[in-house]
């Protein structure tokens, strides 16, 4: 007969004796009007550590608060930091919200990081990134056509910037198609490119850009 031995019911220790390390460490709760300035002073304290947007629901899971709520308290500080006339205020960039600086001390902080100069895109740089922007996604040879000149340098400037990025490639030439990047949105300040100003319809549609290729090529 073997000597393995079942338990039985009366054999199981009780939940009370059970070792502390064999129960699973609960979730540190909190509840958010326990905090000084309530949900919105736990709003501020937490945009200021994000380094990029951040969305309303992950706010909202992150202080346990419904999403509704949390766009509301946005909205409020929003008007707030206006009405106050703050340096700083809060925007929906991107799919998310972060604080920036208000733009009319763009001077000011530009003067204290730069020491007065300004790190700018070149007019070719400019150009370039506002065809791609217009007729994403594109190639290099397409934005070549456009401008007239050769974009290699400028795109691998863009490519660096964190501008623009690559996107994939057409299915024929297999050539690299470039797109603008949500660093791009924020650096412009805008939700999406929708926002974008109406630019495109002076640019060349596609079929033209293809023959103006098509032309320097020959």
């Amino acid at each position: 007969m073997s000597d393995q031995h079942v338990p039985h019911e009366q054999d199981q220790v009780p939940q009370d004796q059970v070792p502390e390390e064999q129960v699973p460490e609960e979730q540190i709760a909190f509840d958010i009007n326990d905090f000084p300035g309530g949900a919105r002073s736990a709003i501020e304290a937490v945009m200021m550590v994000v380094d990029e947007p951040i969305t309303e629901l992950a706010l909202a899971s992150a202080l346990e608060l419904p999403v509704d709520d949390v766009l509301a308290h946005l909205h409020a500080l929003e008007a707030e930091y206006a009405e106050q006339q703050r340096g700083f205020t809060l925007r929906s960039v991107a799919g998310g919200w972060r604080v920036y600086s208000r733009s009319a001390y763009a001077p000011v902080v530009e003067k204290f990081l730069l020491d007065g100069q300004q790190a700018k895109l070149t007019q070719a740089s400019l150009e370039t990134l506002a065809v791609i922007a217009y007729r994403q996604p594109i190639s290099r040879s397409r934005v070549s056509a456009v401008r007239g000149v050769n974009v290699d340098g400028v795109v691998r400037t863009l490519l660096t910037r964190g501008l623009i990025e690559e996107v994939g490639t057409e299915g024929e030439s297999g050539a690299v198609l470039y797109a603008t990047t949500t660093y791009f949105l924020q650096r412009l300040g805008l939700g999406s490119l929708d926002e974008l100003p109406a630019l495109a319809p002076y640019l060349p549609e596609v079929d033209v850009l293809d023959e103006l290729a098509q032309e320097t090529r020959s």
